[in-house]
Parts: structure tokens; C-alpha cells; sequence
């Protein structure tokens, strides 16, 4: 089946952030989502699932363990498990991102703050 937001799971997180499930299964997760400008996720962790964050629009800053990572359009970032991430938007558009996870990290995100 082809996937597009339309035919896709949404839900909501944060502040007024969005998210799409392109595939949902307990192997693999790929999920789209949009972050409005000032908006970040709490930090955390996963202790099973590495994570891919492929930016599509905008400009994103990781913060990590060894400190911040400026990622930009059509750039990546590859989490490893157990490492610390929190995702942020300090632009002035939209943050537009895939972020596939393997194996999926439904109940496996362990909060810091």
C-alpha cells in the first residue's frame, strides 16, 4: 500500500507538534513529523531502539552527551541506543523530519527530565 500523510496514523505530541506513522511495526517505525519554530522534545533515551533522523525542511539541533549538533536539510543523524537526545527547533519555519526506528521505540523511551 502507498503511504502518505492523508492514509497515515497522526498524532499530536508536544507543543502543537505533529506526527505521521509511515510504518508502524515492532521491527521498524518510520514516522514524519513537524515541528513549529521554538518547539523541542523532552531529552531521553531509548534502551533497544537506535533511531535515524533525516531532515526534510528546516534545521534541527540535537543536543547530545558531547553537546549540541546543527543538522540541515537533507542531512541525517544516526542515535545509538542508551544514548541521550533531545530534538529542538530554534528557526523560524517548520521543522520537517522522518525519524525511522529500529526496532520500534513504542514503550521504550525512558525520560530525563
Amino acid at each position: 500500500m502507498k503511504k502518505h500523510l492523508e492514509n497515515s496514523e497522526h498524532y499530536k505530541w508536544g507543543t502543537n507538534c505533529n506526527g505521521w506513522h509511515l510504518l508502524k511495526s515492532n521491527r521498524l517505525s518510520m514516522i514524519e513529523e513537524v515541528m513549529p519554530p521554538n518547539t523541542n522534545e523532552v531529552k531521553h533515551y531509548h534502551s533497544k531502539a537506535q533511531q535515524f533522523f533525516y531532515i526534510l525542511k528546516g534545521e534541527a539541533i540535537f543536543e547530545l552527551k558531547n553537546g549540541l549538533v546543527r543538522v540541515v536539510e537533507r542531512e541525517g543523524i544516526h542515535i545509538e541506543p542508551k544514548n541521550v537526545h533531545q530534538i529542538r527547533n530554534e528557526g523560524k519555519v517548520d521543522l520537517e523530519f522522518l525519524v525511522i526506528s529500529e526496532p520500534t521505540s513504542r514503550g521504550d523511551r525512558i525520560e530525563i527530565e
